[in-house]
This record gives C-alpha cells, sequence and structure tokens, in this order.
C-alpha cells in the first residue's frame, strides 16, 4: 500500500516537473525572440532631393588668400556662409583680406549653426511655395532636411529674346548697368561700389538662349545648366560630390538659375576654373571644369545665361562639375533640375 502510494506521487511530481520545465521553455523563446526581433523602415523610393546629412563643423582654421571670397571658403569646408560669418564676427557684405585667420567651427565648440549676423544684414524673403527649405532653422542645432521637397516641372514661359534684351540694355545703359551688379568683397582686391562699377562684359550672342524646362524647389526655378550626356551621378561621400556633364571643349555653361555670382575663379583645388552663383539665402550652384569663366563676383546672372565654357581645367575630358548645395550642404542635384 505505501509503495502504491510512493509511486503515485512521484508520478505526480514528475507530472509538475515537466509542466514546469516546457514553461520555462516557452517563457526563454519568447524572450529571446523580443530581443532579436526588429523592423526595419526603408524611405520609400520616388524622384525626390536626396538630402546629405550635415557635417559637423570641420573645425581648425583657415588663412584667406588673395582672391578668396567668404564664400568660396565656406564651400570649401562645406559649411553655411552665414555661419562661417557669425563665427567671425563678419558682417555683410563679408568683406576678408589675405592673411586673414578664420575659424571653421563656432567659439568654445559650441555647436549648431546661427545666422544672427546675416539675417540682420540681408533678411531673408518669406516664400510660400516651398516654406520648408525657404526658411532657415535659427535654433541651436539644425532641423532635418525633407526627404522630398515639393517641386512642379514648367517649360519656360519667358521668351528667350528677353534674357538677350535685358544683356544688351545691361551693356549699354549704365543705370542698368549698375542695377545687374551688387558688392561681393574679394581678398586683396579693392571693392567698388555698385554705381561706380563699369558695365559688365556681356559675350557676344549668335542665336537665342534656348528655352528649356524649368523645375521650381527649394523657392528657385531651376533648368539644367549644360546640354551634354550625364556622366557621373551624385555620391554624398566623394571629396567633390556632385554631378558630371560630358561635352566638348567650349560648349556654353549657363547659370542654373537666377542669382549672383559670388565666386569666379580658380583658387579651389580639384574645380579648375570655377563659377559659384548665389540663388538665395539657403542655395548656392557651382560649375567647375571650365575653360573660360565669362562672369566677376558681383554680377546678376539670369537663368540659361551663358557664365563659362566647357573645359578641361582640374579634369582629364571636357565637362562641367555641377554642385548644389544647400544651407552649405552637398544635395543631389537630380532632385532639384527638371527630368529629361
Amino acid at each position: 500500500m505505501k509503495t502504491s502510494l510512493d509511486l503515485g506521487m512521484l508520478a505526480n511530481m514528475n507530472g509538475l516537473i515537466r509542466c514546469f520545465a516546457a514553461t520555462a521553455i516557452a517563457l526563454t523563446l519568447t524572450a529571446c525572440s523580443g530581443v532579436h526581433r526588429s523592423v526595419v523602415v526603408q524611405p520609400a523610393g520616388g524622384h525626390g532631393s536626396t538630402v546629405t546629412p550635415a557635417p559637423s563643423a570641420p573645425g581648425g582654421s583657415y588663412q584667406v588668400a588673395r582672391g578668396d571670397t567668404l564664400y568660396s571658403i565656406a564651400f570649401r569646408n562645406s559649411v553655411d556662409f552665414r555661419d562661417l560669418a557669425h563665427w567671425n564676427g563678419i558682417a555683410a557684405p563679408y568683406t576678408i583680406w589675405p592673411g586673414q585667420v578664420l575659424r571653421l567651427s563656432p567659439p568654445g565648440g559650441s555647436a549648431g549653426s546661427t545666422h544672427a549676423v546675416a539675417a540682420a544684414a540681408t533678411p531673408r524673403p518669406v516664400t510660400t511655395a516651398a516654406p520648408a527649405a525657404s526658411a532657415h532653422p535659427s535654433t541651436p542645432a539644425k532641423a532635418a532636411a525633407p526627404m522630398f521637397e515639393n517641386t512642379t516641372e514648367t517649360v519656360a514661359s519667358k521668351p528667350a529674346s528677353t534674357a538677350v534684351g535685358a544683356a544688351s540694355t545691361a551693356a549699354t545703359s549704365p543705370a542698368s548697368a549698375a542695377s545687374s551688379t551688387t558688392v561681393v568683397p574679394v581678398a586683396g582686391v579693392s571693392t567698388l561700389s555698385p554705381a561706380s562699377l563699369p558695365p559688365p562684359v556681356v559675350p557676344a550672342v549668335s542665336a537665342a538662349v534656348p528655352a528649356g524646362a524649368t523645375r521650381a524647389s527649394g523657392g528657385v526655378s531651376w533648368r539644367w545648366p549644360a546640354d551634354g550626356g550625364l556622366g557621373k551621378r551624385f555620391q554624398s561621400g566623394d571629396a567633390i560630390p556632385g554631378i558630371e556633364v560630358y561635352g566638348k571643349s567650349g560648349d556654353p555653361i549657363r547659370a542654373a538659375a537666377d542669382g549672383v555670382v559670388v565666386y569666379s575663379g580658380n583658387g579651389l583645388v580639384g574645380y579648375g576654373e570655377l563659377v559659384i552663383i548665389k540663388h538665395n539665402d539657403s542655395f548656392l550652384s557651382a560649375y567647375g571644369h571650365n575653360r573660360k569663366r565669362l562672369v566677376k563676383e558681383g554680377q546678376r546672372v539670369s537663368a540659361g545665361q551663358q557664365i563659362a565654357e566647357m573645359g578641361s581645367t582640374g579634369a582629364s575630358r571636357d565637362e562641367l562639375q555641377f554642385q548644389i548645395r544647400k544651407d552649405g550642404n552637398p544635395v543631389d542635384p537630380l532632385g532639384y533640375l527638371p527630368s529629361r
């Protein structure tokens, strides 16, 4: 009788042990599944602007050389020209001189970007077409740019003869010539007021500037700067991040949008003969490897106006190296240019 009772108790204990073991195994598997399970969300693909994460300030300092402008120094170091001016206490129109040492990071190593100097001197226009791109953040840290921006593509409605006529008027009328220039100080070069500047040299135009498709993005109406085929595409990690448009020597290089020339020279290694145009407080465009530059600092240009001739300076073949910078950071030009 006792033996039967002992066997029954032992059987019950074995059942309990098996039940506890099964429960423990189930709990262990659930815990492991919770630890290792993850969901990766990929942004949806589409034809939009590729945004490069804002890099941190490069740090260190830079000694100004003759021919530099504040814009070219900011471009060289991938920082916003307003940040560079603020860090060094330089007010518009951003006069610098050879031998001057500029810091390339905020004083005291503080993070973020502010544009108090630039904002006070040059109020930024408020646009309704793309408020996310036209409004520049003033908070201590730069806000992330939107993955896609509202854009529209249209065919240029302004007759080509209008741009040619405007250029001819600027060349013959002193008042028009003064209004077509602005002050962009160049290190080591005396700065004249716009009224005292000579009329800009207008290259001979043998044919009307062809009308082309445009695309509105970031408050700027963009068009292709050259007619050649697309070669190298944008890679954010490249030392010179942009696109390459192939062609032949002497092909016209045109302004991708209305703006002011803020650099025209060959002082940036790897770019050859380079032109940089400021379109608004957020956007700059750059045109490298030219055979010949046709514009000067401070000159106002219109979209489609020829600014240079294609060449191979600083390159192994005839090409245009084209960049768009937003708030100092390189972005994919194909996200702004019209499709073709």
